[in-house]
């Protein structure tokens, strides 16, 4: 039998230029593999990534090191603003082992984020590309604790990306997990040494991470590979919501052509947790909606085929996750471990059925949380189901031909909700 645990392991030899070319027309940009030194003294080695998505699929990495892209009206993002793509040596600050594509991918997709955020202490914790949890805080350690809180579960092996300096109080709630990576503008000494000794862990200083909102209304060639081998070129998208003044008045006209429009105002506090969940937004994998409070993420829906299906699987996981938190801070296990250990004798009678108790009367933290959905509700069971979890607010683009009936249930309901006139579409 194979040993399966050793593809894991395995550093992949790649056959991809060193240099990469490509042509719009008579412009050209120039592509720069790139690669690394790691592993002890006399088993160091020079590679790049170590596989793609899965072992057994080789990858490269290549930073942007000539050209400045012109079309139309657009300038794309040009050399020397490179994040991700330029990690060197120095900013592998712990290597644990060479990086896959995945790694790296989900720095980057935490990093679309967060040029979106507020420059106050954010996190996201990144999980195949979507985020597990995401939060401001009041410090580094305080918005990583919360936005761990949002998942403990899916959190593991996940991707930890700060804008702040990880202190050591942020540093020692991170090792108490396991994280794949650690990314961060910088880092405190001691707050390395804690975090070098979990074993395995990437810990990556971003360079100009610091200043990453000014990349907030700059775009980039979004390529799409297609199975026949063709390519779809596009524009990267831009969140046209810089801050709450540019929510649009939730309106529309009814069928028979009366005006419809939505009753309440969002309060200060919700207008606050819809920027920040429509912010998020823009890195969860479509379809998605997803719910936060005191701008933290309560929890995320990604990647549903219909709307009010994939807003009952974010209902569904606040409860769950909920749960898993009240456990974790009660018992700190969670609550599958809890209840293994109430099977066994190890924990009173009744720990599981208080734990999810308590979820269930704080409606898995939903209530008084705010809604995103990347897109519109084409119907208004969607509305129904956020606003039976206590969900007083939602934003969301707007432009279904069943507005004016969404508008009316969000009056019913007596909830706030704004329009973004702008749809956030991530495949």
């Amino acid at each position: 039998m194979p040993d399966i645990k050793a593809m894991y392991k395995t550093v992949m030899d790649d056959h991809f230029p060193a240099d990469l070319t490509i042509s719009f027309g008579d412009q050209r940009l120039v592509y720069r593999k790139r690669s690394w030194v790691i592993g002890d003294a006399g088993e160091r080695i020079e590679k790049g990534l170590r596989y793609g998505e899965n072992p057994g699929q080789e990858a490269a990495l290549y930073e942007l090191v000539s050209g400045n892209l012109s079309l139309g009206d657009c300038r794309f993002i040009g050399p020397g603003l490179g994040l991700v793509s330029c990690l060197s040596e120095s900013g592998m600050l712990r290597f644990g082992k060479h990086p896959g594509k995945t790694n790296l991918t989900d720095i980057d997709s935490a990093l679309a984020v967060l040029r979106y955020l507020e420059p106050r202490p954010a996190a996201l914790i990144m999980k195949h590309n979507n985020p597990s949890g995401a939060a401001h805080g009041a410090s580094a350690a305080d918005a990583y604790a919360r936005a761990n809180a949002a998942d403990r579960l899916a959190a593991f092996g996940g991707a930890a990306v700060l804008n702040v300096k990880v202190d050591v109080e942020a540093a020692r709630a991170m090792a108490e997990n396991y994280l794949e990576v650690v990314a961060a503008p910088d880092y405190d000494g001691a707050a390395l040494d804690i975090l070098a000794k979990r074993k395995n862990l990437r810990i990556v200083r971003v360079d100009r991470l610091d200043r990453i909102r000014d990349y907030a209304p700059l775009r980039f060639v979004d390529f799409k590979s297609l199975m026949d081998g063709g390519l779809i070129v596009q524009q990267s998208p831009l969140n046209r919501v810089r801050s709450a003044a540019d929510f649009l008045p939730a309106e529309a006209n009814t069928r028979e052509g009366a005006a419809a429009r939505v009753g309440r105002e969002p309060t200060e506090r919700e207008k606050a947790d819809l920027l920040f969940g429509w912010r998020v937004e823009q890195g969860v994998t479509s379809n998605s909606v997803l719910f936060v409070k005191d701008e933290a993420t309560v929890a995320i829906g990604a990647g549903g085929q219909d709307r009010v299906g994939v807003a009952e699987t974010a209902i569904f996981k606040a409860h769950k996750k909920k749960a898993d938190d009240l456990a974790y801070v009660r018992y700190g296990l969670l609550l599958f471990e809890v209840e293994l250990r109430e099977r066994d004798g190890l924990l009173p009678a009744g720990s599981v059925q208080a734990v999810r108790a308590e979820a269930e009367a704080e409606r898995g933290g939903l209530a008084g949380s705010a809604a995103a959905s990347d897109a519109f509700f084409p119907k208004r069971d969607g509305v129904d189901a956020i606003a039976r979890e206590g969900v007083t607010a939602i934003v969301q683009p707007g432009g279904s031909l069943a507005d004016a009936e969404i508008i009316s249930a969000v009056n019913e309901y007596g909830m706030a909700m704004v329009f973004t006139g702008q749809r956030a579409f991530k495949h």
